[in-house]
């Protein structure tokens, strides 16, 4: 939700989609998930078109297809399905795919038929994670599990970043971990972190990101931090792209010209 807000702050065309049963990024959105007509459950089960269920988020700058918990039987109904399950997801984005800049996918916190519909459908994976151990033996399996879906079903599927979070620095094991992290991922540890920060805590509770909630806080300066840095790398990445040499076997001439 705050990072949706700080790319739609960049003028991206965001698109936030609430792939979590409990539809916390459609509450903290402002949106009453009690009330919903059609969201991601109905979308999902072809129930629904996607255009016609998603939401404009005045406060947030970007569109929302909201989610509660009337997707736990959208996952029972998935698990049924003799094929195609997986790639349900994949199937409905690609009707919008073209009109917006950046997509996120709120996934559960658990490997689900949700989640791996999310990395099925995604061109990579944002890893947020609080530096403690448990959630390093929690990286290890994820990193696995992304590793069957790209030999599986998403051979293009890669890891966009790990973003340690609920950070504090006072706390010597909070920085013992970040060091391991940054040893074994290098450059794969966005440099942004973001902070315990009580603004950021109480924001959803206003139905909105934290950039419209306190717009100076630590929080909300870290969400831009993200923002941006995550832009610099796509511009790095499509730039070192551009200069690859080109392979001389694919190299082709014109008809009737010698090369």
């Amino acid at each position: 939700m705050n990072l949706a807000a700080s790319l739609a702050a960049t003028k991206r065309r965001v698109l936030l989609l609430d792939l979590d049963p409990q539809g916390n990024a459609t509450m903290g959105s402002g949106i009453d998930k009690t009330t919903l007509e059609s969201g991601t459950c109905e979308v999902l089960l072809g129930e629904a078109e996607l255009a016609g269920s998603l939401r404009s988020i005045e406060r947030g700058g970007y569109a929302l297809l909201p989610a509660n918990q009337d997707l736990t039987a959208a996952e029972v109904r998935l698990l049924g399905m003799s094929r195609g399950r997986e790639t349900r997801l994949r199937e409905v984005l690609a009707t919008v795919r073209e009109g917006y800049d950046v997509i996120l996918i709120d996934c559960p916190p658990a490997l689900s038929m949700l989640t791996v519909n999310a990395l099925v459908a995604a061109d990579s994976v944002l890893i947020p994670m609080q530096c403690e151990y448990y959630a390093l033996e929690g990286l290890s399996a994820l990193i696995g599990t992304i590793e069957q879906i790209r030999a599986t079903a998403n051979p293009p599927l890669e890891v966009e970043g790990i973003l340690r979070t609920m950070f504090d620095p006072r706390n010597n094991l909070a920085n013992e971990v970040s060091a391991q992290l940054i040893m074994h991922f290098n450059d794969k540890v966005f440099r942004t972190i973001i902070p315990r920060n009580i603004r950021l805590a109480e924001a959803p509770s206003f139905g909105c990101p934290v950039l419209f909630h306190d717009k100076e806080s630590r929080g909300a300066l870290a969400y831009l931090a993200l923002a941006g840095e995550m832009i610099r790398r796509d511009e790095e990445q499509l730039r070192a792209e551009a200069q690859a040499p080109q392979d001389p076997d694919l190299e082709t001439t014109a008809p009737g010209i010698p090369s």
